[in-house]
């Protein structure tokens, strides 16, 4: 493959792959709050608990509010349009 063909073809590739990564911004952005809001109020509900001394009732309340506020989140960025 001669140097200028090598050249065009990175520069193309390189230019799909921003895309593609443009593109996908905001699904893997869905998926870190997916994660996020499990988590954090996951452990909100577990600091409660232990601060209250009621486990495990916090910790399943902030798990189940976790996993709907995240899909919430994942499912308005699906059917944005």
């Amino acid at each position: 493959m001669p140097e200028d063909d090598r050249g065009q073809f990175l520069a193309r590739s390189l230019s799909y792959f921003q895309e593609n990564i443009r593109r996908s911004g905001p699904a893997a952005s869905a998926g870190y709050t997916l994660i996020g809001a499990i988590l954090f109020l996951g452990g909100a509900g577990y600091a409660l608990d232990y601060w209250l001394g009621t486990p495990p009732w916090f910790l399943l309340v902030g798990l189940l509010l976790g996993i709907i506020v995240g899909f919430y989140e994942l499912a308005r960025t699906v059917w944005h349009r």
